[in-house]
């Protein structure tokens, strides 16, 4: 039996060529995991000196800086997911030609897909690590409940590495990076990372409770402050299902793109 026919064999062939070839390339990492850390500090200590207090998860009232902080993680397991999904995606897949190497191997369509999302989600929970490291030596983490935080990185990641896989097989050239541009720059800014919904007229609110960022900084900042419930599974489970629907949508794209 060849090991590309073991359950998820070929998935991890992928993710371990990811982990070499990134072994080379450690000062993006090293950028990647800094920036969401200088955020908190600028935003959440810089910014929060002059905001004072804000209500948290509960309305109990909590300083700026650990409000902020569990949506920078969520951020940070985002941005870790799209850049690999989506630009990087691209590249191999168009100029590198990255995939069709892989092909004329056993491997498979569906276990370069899979094998990409793992390294996104990787990626993505090894940001996650540094920053919720941050979190612990800084103090703001208010709960048990905090050492879900990055497995709920990992659900982030998971969801918009789905999501970015998916939409990258529709890409045809660089020029439709402005698209993810259209998408990324405002739930960044308005998915609740830095002020509560409450402060949105109501129907931009509805909007932006719908969509996967917020879901995932609403489950982390429950976590971190220590109300998590059955919303927070609600939350979990959008962030799964979204995931997944993008590695089927993803999968059958490239297998139409890559298969002749």
């Amino acid at each position: 039996m060849s090991a590309t026919t073991k359950p998820f064999a070929g998935t991890l062939r992928v993710l371990e060529r990811n982990v070499l070839v990134n072994r080379r390339v450690w000062l993006i990492f090293f950028v990647g995991i800094l920036e969401p850390i200088l955020f908190l500090f600028s935003i959440g200590v810089g910014v929060g000196g002059l905001v004072g207090k804000v209500a948290g998860p509960g309305g109990q009232l909590v300083s700026y800086r650990d409000f902020v902080a569990p949506g920078l993680m969520a951020t940070a397991a985002m941005n870790a997911a799209v850049f690999d999904t989506t630009i990087i995606f691209l590249i191999k897949l168009k100029y590198w030609k990255v995939f069709d190497s892989m092909l004329a191997t056993p491997l498979r369509p569906t276990d370069v897909v899979a094998g990409e999302i793992a390294w996104s989600v990787l990626r993505g929970v090894i940001y996650a690590v540094f920053f919720y490291v941050t979190m612990l030596i800084l103090g703001v983490t208010h709960s048990w409940e905090a050492i879900l935080l990055v497995p709920a990185a990992a659900l982030v990641s998971w969801a918009f590495s789905g999501a970015g896989a998916a939409g990258a097989s529709f890409m045809r050239s660089y020029y439709d990076f402005d698209f993810m541009s259209v998408v990324i720059i405002p739930s960044f800014l308005f998915s609740g990372v830095f002020f509560d919904l409450n402060r949105y007229p109501t129907w931009l609110a509805t909007i932006v409770r719908v969509t996967p960022l917020y879901q995932g900084v609403a489950l982390m900042r429950d976590l971190s402050f220590g109300h998590a419930g059955a919303v927070s599974i609600v939350h979990a489970a959008y962030l799964i299902a979204l995931g997944a629907t993008g590695l089927w949508i993803a999968t059958r794209r490239m297998t139409s793109r890559l298969t002749p």
